[in-house]
């Protein structure tokens, strides 16, 4: 059995670890509800956007067809995947490496230099390049504090590439937020761009187009586009803050537990020697007599 002073050791060193992820708790807190609040108010105009787009190619007669919607065989593809520069998130980082490793599984008949990787945060690129591939560029201001304009050029960059025939396809991979507590790893394709089928008496918008239809959606999709993946951006960093206030709770609790157990521990093997010492005293009595 442990000595009291091995106990008492513990204790402190429990409740030093205690009050840091107590304290880790609150700071994510609070970026969690600015983060929260942010993407809370930026849904609306993305969703808005989305069905602006789908509205007004439903409402056009005929097929319109899109340079970012060329459907072609897959040669080459680029992947952004979204994670963060710092751990203690307890599993985050890893679903999104998992599920890294599940959609390069998918491209196995490419060679590695057709898959371009571009990892948003340290995390995730220490990762890509353990499994030995080169990141395309340094995004991990980007994980802490996202940044329209940033994210924007990199949409644009992707678009460029896609558009100049340089890649096939772009695959996006973030933990979606929806709550505190329900943050899902997703996947989907970003480019080329899928337009939603309209429906059998789905009422149409009669919209009035100037100065043409064409113009009209070369400047539109490029827009949706850049919003979709600074959203992205936002799902990954809100979901971050709320892995690690989740995380952090959890292990104060755990040290909560852990004292109460230390504690018990620490009370019985005190008064086993106290006994023991009156044991001693009694028995040291009675031999004098």
């Amino acid at each position: 059995m442990a000595s009291l002073k091995e106990i008492k050791s513990r204790i402190q060193s429990v409740k030093s670890t205690q009050k840091i992820t107590s304290a880790m708790k609150m700071v994510s807190s609070a970026k969690l509800r600015k983060a929260q609040r942010i993407i809370e108010n930026f849904y609306p105009y993305e969703q808005k956007m989305n069905a602006l787009l789908n509205n007004f190619l439903s409402a056009q007669e005929g097929d319109i067809d899109s340079v970012f919607a060329d459907e072609r065989e897959i040669e080459r593809v680029a992947i952004v995947v979204f994670a963060s520069n710092s751990s203690l998130c307890g599993s985050f980082n890893n679903n999104v490496a998992k599920r890294l490793t599940q959609v390069l599984e998918s491209y196995n008949i490419l060679e590695q230099e057709n898959i371009l990787l571009y990892p948003i945060g340290k995390k995730i690129a220490k990762a890509c390049v353990k499994m030995n591939f080169k990141p395309q560029g340094d995004f991990e201001s980007l994980a802490d504090k996202p940044n329209y304009n940033q994210a924007v050029n990199l949409a644009d960059t992707l678009m460029n590439l896609f558009l100049n025939k340089e890649i096939d396809r772009v695959e996006l991979i973030y933990h979606h937020f929806e709550s505190k507590s329900s943050h899902i790893i997703t996947s989907e394709t970003f480019l080329p761009l899928r337009f939603e089928s309209r429906g059998k008496g789905t009422p149409v918008t009669d919209y009035i187009v100037e100065p043409d239809s064409r113009a009209i959606l070369e400047e539109l999709i490029p827009k949706v586009l850049r919003i979709k993946l600074y959203t992205a951006l936002l799902d990954s960093n809100a979901s971050e803050h709320a892995a690690r206030a989740i995380a952090m709770q959890t292990a104060t609790d755990n040290a909560d537990e852990l004292l109460q157990e230390l504690s018990l521990q620490y009370n019985k093997s005190r008064q086993q020697a106290i006994t023991n010492e009156l044991l001693d005293i009694v028995g040291g009595s009675f031999g004098r007599s």
